[in-house]
């Protein structure tokens, strides 16, 4: 899908993602890194019930919200800095991970 241009170069900076300590390039966007470490899944959709990705990349669809340093923002459009906290909230709703309706 999408990796790293140039892995070794990148600065990589601690966030909490969804509760655990991770590692993410700084620099690109949270999308981008998400997208690059192999960890498409943003959120789960409020109709479908459905994870999803992020989609445009550039602001518009809004498949990439998630919660991030306590305010719902767009991904592609917010820069990894040191410290952050993003909740993709995918664990409140289980049976929405496997796409079946409640």
């Amino acid at each position: 899908m999408f990796k790293f241009d140039t892995p070794a170069q990148q600065k990589m900076v601690e966030v909490i993602l969804d509760g655990r300590p991770v590692e993410l390039p700084s620099g690109m966007t949270v999308a981008a890194a998400l997208l690059g470490r192999k960890d498409p899944i943003s959120r789960i959709s409020p109709t479908s019930r459905r994870p999803c990705s992020p989609h445009c990349l550039m602001g518009v669809c809004f498949e990439c919200m998630m919660e991030i340093d306590g305010v719902h923002r767009q991904a592609c459009m917010t820069e990894v800095t040191p410290g952050m906290v993003i909740n993709r909230n995918l664990d409140t709703q289980t049976e929405a991970s496997h796409g079946a309706p409640s």
